[in-house]
């Protein structure tokens, strides 16, 4: 791509987070991203080039390590023409949602991060120029916490996620509350995977939307209403799975078509396209932990059918999935018993404020950066060395609960098809697919005690609220030990 070939007009608003807009061009498969800050905040053009190469470096250098060198994509730094900038930045200013006006984008350094299009991105060269359906999946966290430190009991039941569900909807975020449970999805369980992928349909919230050439067509953008028209999204993926079948509407066509795609997201979450072998594996027992959460809707259900035992299947360790997971098991002391560690590295800096660049909490996320995350020792020797491995595995951790998975899918022929390709079939259709992960941006250290107050918040709201109400049928019947076993792989 040729910066001075690039048209402002052929470039379109794509979306925006709490420190960058990116936007995304209407023919190529790529996506520029842009910093942002409040008003009179800007940072100079050195800031901006530092900030942005930290983002790069992060990713090739640690989640890479953590997922694999084919689902992370960190992109690189290029430097743009100002009047084209600005130019772009007038241009999209009319699209941003007024929610997230109170930032401006960069327009000053000139700096940006170019990264592929992962609503779009295809490795064969048969499927540029066909339709691509690209599901776009925020798992969360996908276990419950084993600390010792966690001081209420019900933290040990009922996985985060649910219990913040409810604080959400009280504070107005979401209308009602979703019965989508991360454990659920992390299970490898097709059956839990399932009612997790159809409870996600039901109710997106911003953990699942759906792309059609780039296009949302299911799920929220940016808070807003959400778009959740089983039959409106049945039209749209109809020539996906039944390009040919006289199958054209009602109820039972799109039961049909949803059922498809959800077995089509299943497969490609449970597959392996990451050729990267681990190197020097090390495996760490942690807990005896459980791998199901009491106010799941899956396990409600299976109450009342009056079946108490959950089947254990387990993720494949290549998916993406169990990568995931592992690399949010780093949160191996809760924030709870994070927390009093964080507090010992900030008494430490105030005293000697010139050993932060030392100790690498800002960068640079280099490969010694990464090798001391692989200390998962838990005995706490009192030094300052061994609460900062803590706090940055922590906040590798956090990233990967909050990271997204994308699977980018296009049809293809039966001659079409070989070895080399990851392909998955339904009824009517087959289909090639790429699997990648984003929102890999470091979790910031200075939000840690914002997590330990929200902690505290979510978990009090639900034992006031939620538990208190409930019937506590569930206490007892669903008991099961099962190794909890942490797996980092060097590749």
């Amino acid at each position: 791509m040729e910066v001075e070939k690039m048209d402002e007009n052929e470039w379109k608003y794509h979306g925006e987070g709490n420190q960058s807009l990116v936007v995304s061009h209407c023919q190529r498969c790529v996506v520029l991203r842009f910093l942002k800050f409040p008003p009179n905040q800007n940072k100079t053009p050195e800031e901006i080039l530092h900030h942005l190469q930290n983002i790069v470096d992060f990713g090739k250098h640690v989640m890479k390590q953590f997922f694999g060198e084919n689902y992370v994509h960190h992109g690189e730094i290029i430097q743009l023409p100002l009047d084209f900038v600005r130019q772009l930045c007038l241009k999209i200013q009319p699209e941003r949602p007024e929610c997230r006006c109170d930032k401006d984008m960069d327009t000053l350094s000139g700096y940006a991060m170019c990264l592929p299009n992962l609503t779009r991105l295809q490795t064969f060269r048969f499927a540029e120029h066909r339709p691509i359906l690209c599901i776009e999946i925020k798992p969360k966290c996908g276990f419950i916490p084993f600390s010792s430190h966690v001081s209420q009991e019900i933290k040990h039941k009922v996985c985060r996620y649910c219990m913040h569900q409810h604080l959400k909807v009280a504070n107005g975020k979401w209308k009602r509350p979703s019965k989508y449970c991360p454990l659920d999805l992390f299970s490898g369980n097709k059956q839990r995977m399932h009612f997790a992928l159809k409870s996600l349909l039901q109710e997106a919230q911003n953990n699942l939307k759906i792309f059609k050439n780039g296009e949302l067509i299911y799920g929220c953008k940016d808070d807003q209403d959400c778009v959740s028209d089983w039959n409106e999204l049945a039209r749209h993926l109809k020539p996906f799975f039944f390009p040919s079948n006289g199958l054209v509407s009602g109820p039972h066509c799109t039961r049909t078509i949803v059922k498809e795609l959800i077995h089509v997201i299943t497969t490609a979450l449970l597959s392996s396209t990451d050729t990267c072998r681990a190197g020097d594996m090390k495996t760490v027992p942690i807990s005896q932990g459980r791998s199901y959460c009491e106010a799941s809707a899956f396990n409600k259900e299976l109450v009342r059918n009056g079946k108490h035992k959950l089947e254990s299947s387990g993720l494949p360790r290549g998916c993406l999935l169990y990568k995931t997971l592992q690399a949010q098991m780093l949160d191996m002391l809760d924030i709870e018993g994070l927390y009093p560690l964080y507090s010992r590295v900030e008494q430490y800096l105030e005293e000697f404020p010139e050993e932060r660049s030392t100790l690498q909490i800002d960068g640079p996320y280099n490969e010694a950066f990464y090798e001391k995350l692989l200390d998962l020792s838990l005995e706490d020797d009192g030094t300052v060395a061994f609460a900062l491995t803590k706090v940055q595995q922590y906040r590798i951790a956090m990233t990967a609960k909050d990271c997204s998975i994308m699977i980018a899918l296009s049809t293809c022929l039966q001659d079409e098809c070989s070895e080399q390709r990851p392909v998955v079939l339904t009824s009517k259709s087959r289909f090639t697919f790429s699997v990648s992960v984003l929102d890999l941006d470091l979790k910031p250290y200075e939000s840690i005690p914002h997590q330990y107050k929200l902690d505290g918040e979510i978990v009090n709201y639900y034992l006031k609220n939620v538990q208190a109400k409930d019937d506590p049928v569930m206490s007892n019947l669903f008991k099961e030990n099962e190794d909890c076993t942490l797996v980092l792989h060097k590749v």
